[in-house]
């Protein structure tokens, strides 16, 4: 074994990494993971600020 069929044999092993990657990123199963940390920037988006902040914002 040279050094291109390792070459070779490591770009193979990549695509079926990047293929598994990419068949459960759009899997039904991980949809909800998704949904649910697409949320969070949202969430308690209503609440005060500390206090830190205010004064900050004040003076």
């Amino acid at each position: 074994m040279d050094i291109n069929d390792l070459r070779s044999l490591i770009t193979v092993l990549s695509l079926f990494c990047f293929l598994g990657i990419c068949f459960w990123a759009y899997s039904r199963r991980a949809r909800a993971g998704f949904e649910e940390a697409a949320k969070l920037p949202f969430i308690d988006d209503d609440a005060p600020a500390p206090h830190g902040r205010r004064q900050a914002q004040e003076g």
